[in-house]
């Protein structure tokens, strides 16, 4: 079953997800902003240089320019960055 089916069959019909980055998706929030989809930014960007063509560099310019910053209402989606480099 696909990811955006089986989410909205156990979390409801009002999620809302960034187009294009299905398999960036690793869960759906929950506690006082529950029901918002989470992506992984990392993933986000591999599926920009893979789709697209992009770098790296200008894959997450992209992102941050037409989808992190965009607010869509309580629904919107979370990006997250899942691994750090430490020093």
């Amino acid at each position: 079953m696909e990811i955006r089916k089986e989410l909205c069959e156990y979390h409801g019909d009002d999620l809302l997800f960034a187009d294009g980055y299905d398999s960036a998706i690793i869960g759906v929030s929950t506690g006082h902003d529950n029901g918002r989809v989470v992506y992984d930014i990392q993933k986000m960007i591999g599926a920009c240089i893979n789709d697209m063509g992009m770098t790296e560099d200008d894959a997450y310019e992209w992102l941050e320019y037409n989808t992190f910053g965009a607010y869509v209402g309580d629904q919107t989606p979370i990006y997250v960055y899942l691994n750090y480099e430490q020093d």
